[in-house]
């Protein structure tokens, strides 16, 4: 995601080269790769460059869709599911993209829902991770991401946390405790330039780190949990797009490793 005017083939030779072994892989780069390439070719590219795909963003407009709109996500997400396992990928993102008034029927259907893509997520070996929204209706918060988890209790759901959603959103600081090594399956960070947190936008995503609110609550809960998912880096910053892929690994890993305190490179 935070390279999203290189090539696939050119980031994961770049960020090699920038010691990055393990990547979030943004599913658009992927598809139009095995479109032309293939699963297998794919699966080389990783082994030759020593990077793992340790988790795949994202899938949306499975929560609340209806119609023709909804049979379509629901094609997309089945055509994935034996990709992502034949990849390796663990851990696929799942966007909280219900916007706009919900109704009870429209709640009903997003946990059924929920429920039915971790049956079937389950059946290919892979984890979703429920990435919520601070812009969506529901859900927009840790709070009632980890219930609406809860509620569908399945081993093959749990939260990604992506730290601009908590900051720019609901969320409180005491809602980290409810984030427990079962229920937290990935976390993307990013930092916030120096504009109120009410006017956020993913154009004001910078390296974690280097803003108005660095992770240190986040990371003090990973240690006390012992997680053992994925740390990525996740920018939708157009501006940072621009940065050669080589060049912004090795800064990403830098951010990453300092914040992390992590030895390397």
């Amino acid at each position: 995601m935070c390279s999203l005017d290189a090539s696939l083939e050119t980031i994961l030779e770049d960020y090699a080269a920038g010691h990055c072994e393990a990547i979030d892989l943004w599913l658009g780069h992927a598809e139009g790769f095995l479109q032309k390439h293939g699963v297998a070719a794919l699966k080389e590219r990783f082994e030759r460059h020593g990077i793992a795909p340790v988790a795949a963003s994202f899938q949306g407009g499975l929560l609340t869709s209806q119609g023709e709109a909804r049979l379509e996500h629901w094609k997309h997400f089945e055509a994935r599911l034996p990709v992502l396992r034949d990849l390796g990928i663990p851990v696929l993102v799942i966007a909280g993209d219900a916007f706009g008034p919900l109704s009870p029927q429209d709640l009903g259907r997003l946990s059924m829902s929920l429920a039915e893509a971790a049956k079937r997520a389950a059946d290919a070996g892979v984890k979703l991770a429920l990435e919520f929204d601070a812009r969506a209706s529901f859900p927009n918060n840790i709070q009632s991401a980890v219930a609406l988890v809860e509620e569908v209790g399945s081993p093959a759901l749990g939260i990604c946390l992506d730290w601009f959603h908590y900051t720019v959103g609901p969320s409180k600081p005491l809602d980290l405790g409810l984030l427990s090594r079962d229920n937290l399956a990935h976390v993307q960070l990013s930092d916030i330039a120096d504009v109120p947190r009410e006017m956020a936008s993913d154009a004001d995503r910078i390296l974690p780190g280097e803003g108005a609110s660095p992770p240190d609550d986040l990371l003090r809960r990973l240690a006390e949990i012992g997680y053992q998912g994925a740390v990525a880096v996740e920018l939708h910053n157009p501006a940072l797009w621009r940065v050669p892929p080589r060049q912004f690994g090795e800064i990403a890993m830098t951010a990453l490793r300092k914040l992390l305190g992590v030895a390397g490179t």
